[in-house]
C-alpha cells in the first residue's frame, strides 16, 4: 500500500467515481457500487463528493435520488472512533452498565490509580493487565452483550454521534486495490465474534483505549488521555474472513 495520506486517498475515490456511469468503472469499483445500489442500471450516472465534516462517511455517492455514505480506511491499527471520555461513560451509564464496572473502566483508562486521571504514577497497559486482568475480564463480560453491541456498532462505526445518516459500506485500501464490507457485514462480523477473548477492554473485535496514555507526561498529548479511542486492529483479516464465509455460504446453497 502506498504512502498516500487519508485525505488524498478519499479524493482518489471521488475522482474514480464522480461523473462516471456504472459501466465505465473499474471492475472493483463497479462491484462496490452495484452492491450498495443494487437497483440501478449500468448507464446510471454517479455523483461523488468528499464529506467535509468529521463524520463516519468520508465520501458520499449519489445515483439518481439515492445518496449513500462510505467510510474509507487504510494502513494498520485502524481507529474507527474517538470521543471524550465523559461521553463514553454516559453511553455506558445510559445502557445500564453497573457502577462498579464503570469505575473499573476509568481505572483501566487512566492506569494511574484514580478515576479522574490525576494520579501521580502512570503505568503501562501491560503492567496494568498483569495486576488487574480479572477486573478487565469482568468489564468485558458486562459490555459484550448483543443488545449493547448493536448500539456500539452504530455509535463507533456505522452512524456515529453527529450524523443522521449511516454508512452503507466500509472500504479498506486504495482506489486500485481495495476490499469492502457493507454495514450489514459489519454487524454480522462484530456480533459473530462477540465471545472471542481479549485481554484488554473490547466490544467484540473493537478495542477500547485512551487516545494516548502519555506515559512520558508530554504536555502536547496530555489532552488525549481524556479521549476514548476505538480501534479495529484486525480489520483487513476480518473482511477477508467475511468474504470467504459468504462465498462458502453461496456454495452450500447450490
Amino acid at each position: 500500500m502506498s504512502e498516500m495520506n487519508g485525505f488524498d486517498n478519499e479524493f482518489a475515490f471521488v475522482l474514480a467515481l464522480n461523473n462516471k456511469t456504472i459501466k465505465e468503472l473499474t471492475p472493483i469499483c463497479r462491484d462496490l457500487i452495484e452492491t450498495i445500489f443494487p437497483d440501478e442500471n449500468e448507464n446510471s450516472i454517479i455523483k461523488c463528493w468528499l464529506n467535509h465534516f468529521k463524520q463516519k462517511s468520508d465520501i458520499f455517492v449519489k445515483i439518481n435520488n439515492k445518496t449513500k455514505g462510505i467510510s474509507i480506511k487504510k494502513g494498520m491499527k485502524n481507529s474507527v472512533h474517538v470521543e471524550p471520555i465523559s461521553e463514553f461513560i454516559s453511553f455506558l451509564i445510559n445502557n445500564h452498565i453497573p457502577r462498579d464496572s464503570i469505575i473499573e473502566y476509568l481505572k483501566f483508562h487512566y492506569a494511574d490509580g484514580t478515576t479522574n486521571g490525576k494520579g501521580l504514577k502512570r503505568i503501562s497497559m501491560e503492567e496494568y493487565k498483569v495486576q488487574n486482568q480479572d477486573k478487565i475480564d469482568k468489564i468485558n463480560r458486562e459490555i459484550n452483550n448483543e443488545q449493547l453491541l448493536i448500539k456500539a456498532i452504530d455509535r463507533f462505526i456505522i452512524k456515529g454521534n453527529n450524523s443522521l445518516f449511516p454508512i452503507s459500506a466500509l472500504i479498506y485500501g486504495e482506489v486500485d486495490d481495495f476490499i469492502f464490507i457493507t454495514k450489514e457485514d459489519i454487524r454480522n462480523i462484530i456480533l459473530r465474534k462477540k465471545d472471542d477473548y481479549s485481554s484488554t477492554v473490547h466490544f467484540s473485535v473493537l478495542t477500547v483505549q485512551p487516545k494516548n496514555r502519555c506515559l512520558n507526561y508530554n504536555t502536547k498529548y496530555e489532552k488525549d488521555r481524556f479521549c476514548v479511542q476505538v480501534k479495529w486492529y484486525n480489520l483487513f483479516d476480518d473482511i477477508i474472513e467475511n468474504m470467504y464465509l459468504k462465498e462458502q455460504s453461496k456454495k452450500e446453497v447450490f
